[in-house]
C-alpha cells in the first residue's frame, strides 16, 4: 500500500541542528527538536542586555560575560536555547576555548547565571518565566535573572 509522505518535519537532532544553515543571519532555538525562529529584539531590550553587560564587567572578567552563546538543554527531544547574555564560569569558558560554535553542549560545564530579557507578547512571557526556568534549573545553572520591562522587574532564580 502507498503511504503519502508526511508533512510534519522530522525532529532534528542537536548534531543538525548545530550544522544547520539557512544561508541567511535569522537567528532560531531548538524547542523538542523543532526550529523556532527568534524575532529580532526590541530597542528597548537590546539597551537593557547593554546596560547589563557594562554593569557586568564591572564585577566579573570581560571576557565571562558573553551574548550569543547557546546552551544545550533538557527537553522531551534536543533543545539548545539563545539566551540575552550568560555569565560564564572559569569552566564554562574555558570548555568553549578553540570551538567552532560557542555552544555549552551537555557535556560542558554549565555558565554561572543565564539572563532572559522577557520580549513583549504572552507566549514569550511563559517561555521565560516557566518554561526555560525549569530547563536552566534542570541544566545545573546556579542563577537565571529574568528581567521584564513591562513589569519593570527582574526575578532571580535559584
Amino acid at each position: 500500500m502507498f503511504q503519502a509522505a508526511s508533512s510534519t518535519p522530522q525532529p532534528l537532532t542537536l548534531e543538525e541542528y548545530l550544522a544547520f544553515d539557512d544561508g541567511t543571519d535569522t537567528r532560531y532555538e531548538l524547542v523538542d527538536g523543532e526550529l523556532i525562529e527568534m524575532p529580532p529584539e526590541s530597542d528597548e531590550n537590546l539597551t537593557i542586555a547593554r546596560q547589563l553587560l557594562l554593569e557586568l564587567i564591572n564585577h566579573v572578567p570581560v571576557e565571562w560575560v558573553a551574548w550569543g552563546t547557546e546552551i544545550e538543554t533538557l527537553g522531551r527531544r534536543a533543545r539548545c536555547r539563545l539566551p540575552d547574555l550568560i555569565v560564564h564560569t572559569e569552566e564554562s569558558k574555558a570548555a568553549l576555548a578553540g570551538t567552532r560554535r560557542v555552544t555549552i553542549t551537555g557535556d560542558r560545564p554549565p555558565p554561572a547565571i543565564v539572563i532572559e530579557v522577557v520580549s513583549p507578547g504572552a507566549t514569550n512571557r511563559a517561555q521565560d518565566y516557566r518554561h526555560k526556568r525549569t530547563e536552566y534549573a534542570a541544566r545545573g545553572i546556579s542563577e537565571y535573572w529574568i528581567v521584564d520591562p513591562e513589569e519593570r522587574q527582574i526575578t532571580l532564580c535559584r
